[in-house]
């Protein structure tokens, strides 16, 4: 049968463009590229992250066999001298939808240049500045042992902890305080920003992710919103990526790759969304609770010490007042929004109708959002 390739569209540039269609395009000024590798997984053909000995030379080299190709995002490029039929993926074509020119400055995307995306985060908490959480801070100093001497515990090391519960209630501020007792990397990241725009970004990302962990051990990955990527198979029809993200997570979190000194700490709301084969993956669960009255007293305490004005309430008094609040709606929805409210007034001290003007507008939020999708 006799094929119409005309009626199949592509992304892929392999060859160069028609000269009458590149006449009316404007020549790109910069394309930013990434390697991919092979379209097809054969063991002898393995051949990641590549590194450059010359930026000025790979651009030259470039340019020598993609000269007249159209580029624009998310467009594929193939190399046909040193590595036939390895593919390169524009990350960034300016202007997008131009052509490959003389004056074109290519880049290639390193593991040095993605590395600047997986950032890490410095904090000065420590986990005396967690207030309540005791299970879960007592799994903390378990996995401080480990980082201390990962060497010592082989297949017995503390690996994957799934911290859950309602928002503000610390799972992201233990974390830090974490890294910051043991002074080790701590990769954050929102599981939402490792979906990429197209379909393998978001399995990429997550290999790279534990990549740069794994090079900069002891270290630990947090990964907040975890259900985002990890959903339950029911909820997978969302997204056609998603089952290629929850493979590309179990991959890292069964350690096929070795990862010693590398602890992960996930976060979620609803563990009841995860995927069943990643929350099997967990070793520890610990659920965050609402602090208790005496933890909200410490916690008010601790909050009223660095407000600029001085609070006529007795933390006592704000901590019956703050009943079923989390941390961060207690500093956020209360003690904020009466400091707000004082400063308003041009009153110097904050007083309680400050306090409970505050409370009544987040009690009224809260109802309203309830009562929403009745």
């Amino acid at each position: 049968m006799k094929s119409d390739n005309k009626k199949h569209e592509s992304q892929v540039i392999y060859n160069k463009s028609n000269t009458n269609k590149s006449e009316s395009k404007e020549e790109a000024k910069k394309i930013v590229i990434q390697s991919v590798g092979y379209p097809f997984n054969f063991p002898l053909m393995d051949v990641h992250n590549l590194e450059i000995s010359d930026e000025k030379l790979f651009e030259h080299y470039s340019k020598e066999q993609w000269m007249g190709c159209d580029v624009n995002k998310g467009s594929y490029l193939f190399d046909q001298k040193i590595l036939p039929d390895y593919g390169f993926k524009v990350l960034e074509a300016s202007p997008d939808n131009s052509i490959i020119g003389e004056n074109t400055s290519i880049i290639l995307k390193t593991e040095e240049t993605i590395s600047k995306d997986i950032k890490t985060i410095s904090t000065n908490l420590m986990l005396e500045d967690v207030i309540g959480q005791e299970k879960a801070k007592s799994k903390c100093k378990i996995v401080m042992k480990y980082l201390e001497n990962p060497e010592n515990f082989g297949e017995w090391a503390p690996k994957n902890i799934l911290f859950y519960g309602v928002p503000g209630t610390g799972k992201t501020m233990l974390a830090k305080s974490l890294a910051n007792e043991l002074n080790v990397p701590l990769y954050l990241v929102k599981a939402t920003s490792l979906i990429g725009d197209h379909v393998g970004d978001g399995a990429r990302q997550i290999h790279d992710l534990f990549e740069m962990a794994n090079k900069t051990s002891p270290s630990v990955i947090f990964i907040d919103e975890m259900d985002a990527i990890a959903l339950h198979r029911k909820f997978q029809s969302i997204r056609g990526d998603v089952s290629e993200i929850v493979n590309a997570l179990l991959t890292e979190m069964d350690g096929i790759s070795n990862h010693e000194g590398v602890v992960t700490i996930a976060a979620t709301n609803n563990p009841e969304h995860l995927d069943y084969a990643i929350r099997s993956r967990f070793e520890d669960e610990f659920e965050f609770v609402m602090p208790s009255f005496e933890e909200r007293i410490i916690m008010i305490e601790n909050f009223i010490e660095t407000m600029p004005f001085e609070v006529e309430v007795s933390s006592k008094k704000l901590a019956q007042m703050s009943k079923g609040m989390s941390g961060r709606d207690i500093k956020e929805k209360l003690l904020k929004s009466a400091l707000h409210r004082a400063l308003y007034d041009d009153k110097e001290k904050i007083e309680l109708k400050h306090f409970e003007e505050g409370l009544n507008s987040y009690k009224s939020k809260n109802d309203n959002s309830k009562n929403m999708f009745v």
